[in-house]
């Protein structure tokens, strides 16, 4: 299948609804509103194909960059790659949940991940935190370095109060991992975030708190903790 061919078929599976709900998280268009599950029977036909991915990611087309993570090479792409891909993410279903999500399943997720934290733009910071979100909900615990993600800890301690807003959510989401998926460091995840306290967020002018604690709480009460995903990408 070709590009074009990709296009029409994902178009067929647009939904109005659904492109309405994407818009109000933050999309814009060229859009269909394609459901990710619907995406499946696709990605059947053509496997992984990087030609075809980047292709569709440059078209700016949410749907059609949502599948190009799907099909994605994530060791075939390289850092640079990765770099061009975040360029295009315009909001965090993009950085957190497209490019993060394929960086994760790379050979350099971390290293690519370390830069983009440290960096001062919004939804790089957001998508290298959910990168370790995805590597430490998957990955065997060996994987990682103890007193890596012990100082990782520490630096959202000391800065999530004043992190951009998409952050806040990947850094609080990392300690929620920490604390279910990468059990080495579960108390000094929950001693954390009882130390940060409520982290405010605020989405379309309405203020709110992010509820980690309580979310970490339920897994423990139902046994999760050590849970790792057996697949990342859908």
């Amino acid at each position: 299948m070709n590009l074009e061919t990709v296009m029409q078929e994902l178009e067929a599976l647009g939904k109005e609804r659904l492109k309405k709900m994407y818009i109000t998280n933050g999309a814009h268009e060229p859009l269909f509103g394609v459901a990710t599950t619907e995406m499946k029977p696709l990605f059947r036909k053509i496997k992984i194909n990087q030609a075809l991915a980047d292709e569709l990611y440059a078209t700016g087309n949410y749907d059609a960059m949502y599948f190009a993570g799907i099909i994605a090479d994530p060791n075939g792409m390289t850092e640079a790659d990765y770099e061009r891909w975040m360029d295009g993410a315009y909001f965090y279903m993009l950085s957190d949940f497209v490019v993060s999500v394929t960086l994760s399943e790379a050979d350099i997720a971390q290293q690519v991940a370390d830069k983009w934290i440290a960096s001062g733009e919004e939804l790089r910071k957001s998508a290298g935190w959910s990168c370790y979100c995805w590597l430490l909900g998957n990955r065997k615990d060996t994987e990682f370095s103890e007193s890596k993600i012990a100082d990782m800890i520490g630096l959202v301690r000391d800065t999530i109060h004043d992190a951009p807003m998409r952050a806040k959510y990947s850094m609080a989401n990392f300690l929620y991992t920490v604390a279910v998926s990468y059990v080495p460091l579960h108390e000094m995840a929950v001693q954390t975030v009882e130390a940060i306290g409520p982290v405010e967020v605020v989405n379309n002018g309405k203020s709110s708190f992010l509820s980690t604690a309580s979310n970490i709480q339920k897994a423990v009460d139902k046994n999760r903790l050590g849970f790792k995903r057996k697949h990342v990408r859908c």
